[in-house]
C-alpha cells in the first residue's frame, strides 16, 4: 500500500517526540514529528509548534 502525500495511522515506539501543532491557514490542531510538518487537513506548511 502506498500513501503519497496523505496522512495515515502509524504506531510509533516510545522515545519518539511527538509535538502539538496548529495550522495558521485553517486552525486545525494536530500532532506530528519532524521539521517539514504539513497540515493533514489543508496540506499547508504554515504551521506553528505549540510545545515550544
Amino acid at each position: 500500500m502506498c500513501s503519497v502525500g496523505d496522512s495515515f495511522g502509524v504506531e510509533l515506539s516510545e522515545g519518539i517526540d511527538m509535538h502539538e501543532f496548529s495550522c495558521n491557514s485553517c486552525s486545525k490542531k494536530f500532532k506530528g514529528i519532524g521539521t517539514n510538518v504539513r497540515c493533514p487537513k489543508c496540506h499547508s506548511t504554515e504551521v506553528k509548534c505549540l510545545d515550544k
